[in-house]
């Protein structure tokens, strides 16, 4: 083999080992593309209108007190459920009520979610959130406030009353009537006394779905 032939072949073979040690680099084709995505979260607003839904005084055994509020979402988001949360502080004046609690004496005749009754006003046939409680056992429940109890009824007899849970933008209808209970019995220990009640609602979202 001449000189020229020798001096390619080595330079052939140098080449060769190189592109061995680098790995093997080779030039191709390519594209790029950039997405921009964002995930937004959704709100849950809950109102009620008004804040204060109750506010009397000289009550006497045997008075009754009938309000209406509506419960708001004005969030982004449907709400599933709405827990009513009771609590009470009683101011007793004369400091001569013993064991006897004054929350034991007022009861909730009803609180009617009159959107999920629908035509059920015609015949009777309510959606009662609570059905004649006192505040005392109150305490110790959690109703929905915008559960329909009644649904299967309301679906049988076309009454048309709202799904439960409240969708965004939309508001229910709520009436409510309390009652200092005349239990025939010497209640004077509760003259000037007052009851303070904090009604919490607590709104939940939906479940999650594909999107």
């Amino acid at each position: 083999m001449d000189v020229k032939k020798k001096l390619t072949t080595s330079i052939m073979t140098a080449l060769l080992g190189m592109a061995l040690i680098g790995g093997g680099t080779f030039a191709y084709f390519s594209d790029t593309e950039t997405t921009e995505n964002t995930f937004a979260a959704g709100t849950l607003d809950l109102s009620a209108d008004p804040t204060v839904i109750i506010d009397v005084d000289n009550l006497k055994p045997g008075d009754v007190m009938v309000r209406e509020f509506v419960l708001e979402n004005n969030g982004s988001l449907d709400i599933s459920s709405i827990d009513l949360e009771t609590s009470y502080h009683v101011m007793d004046v004369n400091g001569d009520n013993g064991d006897d609690d004054f929350g034991q004496h007022i009861k909730v005749l009803f609180l009617e979610n009159a959107d999920k009754t629908g035509d059920g006003w015609a015949i009777g046939d309510y959606n009662d959130v609570i059905a004649e409680t006192t505040l005392y056992d109150l305490q110790n429940m959690t109703p929905d406030a915008v559960e329909n109890v009644q649904e299967w009824v309301t679906w049988l007899l076309g009454l048309n009353g709202e799904d439960s849970g409240l969708p965004a933008g939309d508001s229910d209808l709520m009436y409510v009537a309390f009652e200092f209970v005349d239990n025939g019995e010497d209640q004077n220990h509760f003259q000037g006394d007052a009851l303070e009640l904090e009604w919490t609602f607590t709104a939940h979202q939906t479940e999650g779905e594909l999107k």
